[in-house]
């Protein structure tokens, strides 16, 4: 089922772009993502949680919370959090991480934050990558000041 949340990026010229998250026909809150060299954090989020059907920030902004830096912690979206960073790890390093390292260094990284790994294997890992490779060519197509519009259920 597709969300009536939508999630904006806008392609800023400075050193970061912005997620508008819309319910209906306006602007519900807007987030400043610092430019890191790959896709925006947040637009990983959906490669992710789009992917597993799991609900982290985005379906958690969606289902209605406030978006913020800092939300009340919650298993599952802490979990997502956890390898929404180690796919960001891998995209800074050329995504060229075997799917076996990257769930290696989702264990780890979820055991040193006592969070639950949530239980995905190297098929995720390759879907969530095709996934990040379709949203990087269609990112770097969008001009400064334009937008990339995306739905958590597309």
């Amino acid at each position: 089922m597709e969300s009536a949340t939508e999630f904006r990026f806008r392609k800023g010229s400075g050193k970061s772009d912005r997620l508008e998250v819309l319910r209906g026909d306006h602007i519900d809150s807007t987030i400043e993502c610092p430019k890191q060299g790959i896709v925006p954090h947040d637009m990983v989020h959906y490669a992710v949680e789009s992917n597993l059907a799991a609900r982290g920030f985005l379906g958690r902004v969606a289902d209605g919370e406030v978006a913020s830096f800092q939300m009340q912690a919650e298993a599952q979206s802490d979990s997502v959090e956890r390898l929404v960073e180690v796919f960001q790890g891998d995209a800074w390093s050329g995504s060229g991480s075997d799917a076996s390292e990257m769930l290696d260094l989702y264990q780890v990284t979820c055991r040193a934050r006592g969070c639950p790994a949530l239980a995905i294997d190297a098929e995720d890992i390759d879907r969530i990558r095709r996934t990040l490779a379709e949203l990087t060519r269609r990112w770097s197509d969008v001009p400064v000041g334009g937008t990339l519009s995306l739905r958590l259920g597309d």
